[in-house]
C-alpha cells in the first residue's frame, strides 16, 4: 500500500491532494503530531492520574505475591496469559476511585494512628522482636518504596478502610439464605452407573465408494490440498551488510563499561543475624554453637522466628565494614564470631553462597564484538530498506528495486500456509512466524512494504498467484475417509443408543436393562461431593448427577470417549444445620465476607462510572512487559 502511495506522489494529481491536506493541517492544527502524546500515565480516573512508575511498582509487588502463592516465580508472559496484568490494573483503578470518594467525604488519619499501625507490622520487627527502623528501611527498599511514600500509602489505605468498613461493616446474611447456600454447597449424592463401551453399538456396515465420495465432498477442507501461493520475496539479513560495518576497540570498551554490571557481578550470600544486648551474651551463644547447638536453636531460645533473623540475599557492602568481611570469609553454613556492629553485638550465619563473576574486557571482547557488529548490521538494514523504498517509489519492479538496494531475491513456486511445498517438505521460506503471518495476509499481485522480522532480517513479499484447494482423489485418501466415516457413524450410533438406554432405565426405574445390553455390572459412585470427581468418574458426570432429580437417569461420555456412562440418581442427603457447629459458622462467616467484597466492588464500580476512566493501553503494556 505504501509503495502505491509513493508512486502516486509523483503525479500532478497528488500535488493538489497533498496541498489540500497540508492546508487542512494548518487549519485544524498539527501540534500533537510533532509534540507526540506526552501523557505517560497508565490511566486517568476523574481528575487523578496513575503514573507509570506507580503502576509498575504495584504490578511488580502484585507478581511477587502471585509467585508466593504459586510456589514459583510467575514470569511476565505467564502473568499475561493468566490475565494478572488486567487484574492488577483493575485493582489499581478501583483503588483510585475509592480514594477520590475518601477525599470527597474528608476522611482523615492522624500521624499517631499511622505510626502505631506501621510499628505493629510483623514484617518490620528486628532481631529483638520489636519495630526496627533499619529493618523497616530494608524491607521498603526491596519492595521499591521510599519511607515517605510508604507512609503516605499506608495513610491512604487506612482512610480507605474507614469508608469501606462503613459500607460493609457487620454484614451478616439472613440465616435462611445462608442455610440454602450451605445445603447447596454441602449436599451429597449417590448414583448407580454402568459403563457402556462404544463397541456395544455394533459394527458399521461397510461404506460404499459412493458414500465415501459423498463424505469426502462434505468434508472437503479435510481431504483437499491446501491453497498454494507462488511467492517472490526480497531479503537482506545482518550478515549481508556485515562487511559494511566496523567497530574499534575503543567503541567495544565503551560498550563494556556500559554493561559492566553484567560482567562484574559481586558474590551474594543469604545471611541470618541474631543481635545480642552485650558481648557476653554473644560469646555465650557462640560457644554453644561451637559445642553443637544450631544457629536456629539459638534463635528459638531467644524467641525469634526465621523472619526476624533473615537479612535476605546481600552483597558484602550491604553489611558494612563491621559485619561484611567476617561474614563473607565464612563457608556456607558458617557462623561468625561475635561482631560489634552499629546494631550491637551480633552473630551472622551464612545459609547460601551465590558465586560472583569478574569477566575482563579481554574475556568478553570477541562475544561483545559479535553482538555489537550484529546490532550495527541490523541498524544498517534501515539504509537498505530506504534504498528499496526509493527505487520502488520510482517505479522499479520488485526485482529491480531489490537489486539496487542490495537485497537477495528468492522465488518459491508453491507454498502453503504452513510453509510446506506440495511434496510435504519445507519450501525454503524463513521460519519466522511474522514472515508467515505477513505472507498469509498479502494480497495477490500486491507488494508488501519492507518489514523487519524477529530473525533480524528485512523482507519484502509479493504473491504472484495462487493455486486454489482441490479435493484429492478418493484413491489417495481412502483410508483416512473410511476412518473418519466410521468414527462419525459410531458417534451417531452411540448417541442414539444412549437415548435408548436412558429411556429403558427410566421406564424400568433400574439400570438392569442397561447392564444387560452392555454385558456389564451396575456400580455405585459412593457418596459424592459436587466439588470433585472420584477416580474413574468425570467432572461432567458428577455435575450432571447434581443437576438431576432423584430417580433421574443421565448419560455422558467417558473420559477417553470410547464409551458412555449411564447413571441413575439413587440418593440425596444434606448435612444437619446446627447453628453452633464450627463448620456451619465458618461457612456463614465466609459467605458474609464474600458479600462484603461484593459491596466494596459495587461501590468502586459506581465511583468509576461517576468519575470516568481512561486507560492508556500503550503505557500499561510497557509496565507489564507486553509492549516493545
Amino acid at each position: 500500500m505504501l509503495q502505491r502511495m509513493r508512486r502516486l506522489s509523483k503525479s500532478w494529481v497528488s500535488s493538489i491532494f497533498l496541498g489540500a491536506l497540508a492546508l487542512s493541517f494548518g487549519v485544524w492544527g498539527i501540534a500533537d503530531i510533532f509534540r507526540g502524546n506526552t501523557d505517560l500515565s497508565v490511566a486517568t480516573i476523574g481528575s487523578q492520574k496513575i503514573s507509570f512508575e506507580e503502576f509498575q511498582r504495584d504490578y511488580r509487588n502484585f507478581l511477587r505475591g502471585a509467585s508466593n502463592r504459586a510456589g514459583h516465580e510467575v514470569t511476565q508472559d505467564e502473568a499475561r496469559t493468566l490475565g494478572l496484568d488486567k487484574q492488577a490494573l483493575q485493582a489499581v483503578v478501583s483503588r483510585s476511585a475509592i480514594d477520590q470518594l475518601v477525599a470527597k467525604y474528608g476522611l482523615r488519619v492522624t500521624d499517631a494512628q499511622v505510626s502505631s499501625t506501621i510499628r505493629a507490622m510483623p514484617a518490620f520487627r528486628g532481631p529483638l522482636g520489636v519495630f526496627d527502623h533499619q529493618t523497616f528501611l530494608y524491607r521498603l527498599q526491596n519492595a521499591g518504596y521510599t519511607e515517605d511514600g510508604f507512609v503516605a500509602i499506608e495513610r491512604q489505605d487506612m482512610a480507605r478502610s474507614q469508608l469501606l468498613d462503613a459500607v460493609h461493616g457487620g454484614t451478616q446474611l439472613a440465616p435462611g439464605y445462608t442455610r440454602i447456600l450451605y445445603d447447596y454447597a454441602r449436599e451429597r449424592r449417590v448414583a448407580d452407573y454402568v459403563v457402556v463401551p462404544r463397541t456395544a453399538a455394533g459394527a458399521p456396515p461397510p461404506p460404499s465408494d459412493a458414500q465415501l465420495a459423498e463424505y469426502a465432498k462434505a468434508h472437503a477442507q479435510t481431504f483437499s490440498t491446501p491453497e498454494y501461493r507462488d511467492v517472490t520475496y526480497a531479503v537482506a539479513a545482518p550478515e549481508d551488510v556485515m562487511g559494511k560495518v566496523s567497530v574499534t576497540d575503543d567503541q567495544l570498551k565503551q560498550q563494556y563499561e556500559l554493561r559492566k554490571d553484567q560482567y562484574q557481578v559481586p558474590e551474594k550470600r543469604d545471611v541470618e543475624q541474631i543481635v545480642f544486648p552485650d558481648q557476653a551474651g554473644a560469646q555465650a551463644a557462640s560457644a554453644k554453637i561451637v559445642a553443637g547447638t544450631t544457629f536456629a536453636d539459638i534463635a528459638k531460645q531467644r524467641g525469634l522466628k526465621p523472619s526476624d533473623t533473615s537479612l535476605g540475599t546481600v552483597v558484602q557492602a550491604d553489611l558494612g565494614d563491621d559485619r561484611g568481611p567476617p561474614a563473607f570469609a565464612l563457608p556456607s553454613g558458617g557462623v561468625t564470631q561475635p561482631v560489634k556492629s552499629s546494631f550491637g553485638w551480633v552473630l551472622v550465619h551464612v545459609t547460601n553462597i551465590t558465586p560472583g563473576s569478574n569477566k575482563t574486557f579481554d574475556d568478553v571482547k570477541e562475544t561483545l564484538k559479535k553482538e555489537v557488529m550484529t546490532q550495527l548490521a541490523t541498524a544498517k538494514l534501515t539504509d537498505v530498506t530506504n534504498a528499496f523504498d526509493d527505487a520502488s517509489a520510482g517505479g522499479a519492479s520488485l526485482a529491480e528495486a531489490a537489486k539496487r538496494a542490495g537485497m537477495r531475491l528468492i522465488h518459491i513456486p508453491a507454498v502453503d500456509s504452513k510453509g510446506l511445498a506440495p511434496d510435504g517438505k519445507k519450501a525454503g521460506l524463513p521460519q519466522s512466524p511474522d514472515f508467515l503471518a505477513q505472507l498469509k495476509k498479502s494480497e495477490v499481485g500486491e507488494e508488501s512494504d519492507p518489514f523487519p522480522s524477529t530473525d533480524g532480517s528485512a523482507y519484502v513479499i509479493k504473491v504472484n498467484g495462487t493455486t486454489p484447494p482441490k479435493l484429492k482423489p478418493l484413491s489417495e485418501v481412502r483410508d483416512r475417509v473410511v476412518a473418519a466415516w466410521t468414527d462419525d457413524w459410531e458417534k451417531r450410533r452411540v448417541a442414539t443408543m444412549a437415548k435408548e438406554l436412558v429411556a429403558a432405565a427410566t421406564a424400568a426405574k433400574s439400570l438392569a436393562p442397561v447392564a444387560a445390553k452392555a454385558h456389564a455390572n451396575v456400580q455405585s459412585t459412593g457418596s459424592l461431593d459436587r466439588r470433585e470427581a472420584p477416580e474413574g468418574l468425570t467432572p461432567e458426570l458428577v455435575a450432571k448427577i447434581f443437576e438431576t432429580p432423584p430417580g433421574g437417569v443421565i448419560s455422558v461420555p467417558t473420559a477417553n470417549g470410547e464409551g458412555i456412562f449411564v447413571a441413575r440418581i439413587t440418593g440425596i442427603a444434606h448435612p444437619p444445620q446446627q447453628l453452633a457447629d464450627f463448620e456451619y459458622r465458618r461457612f456463614s462467616t465466609n459467605i458474609s465476607g464474600q458479600a462484603e467484597n461484593d459491596f466494596d466492588h459495587a461501590l468502586a464500580m459506581a465511583a468509576r462510572n461517576s468519575l470516568g476512566v481512561t486507560i492508556n493501553q500503550k503505557q500499561v503494556d510497557r509496565a507489564t512487559g507486553g509492549g516493545s
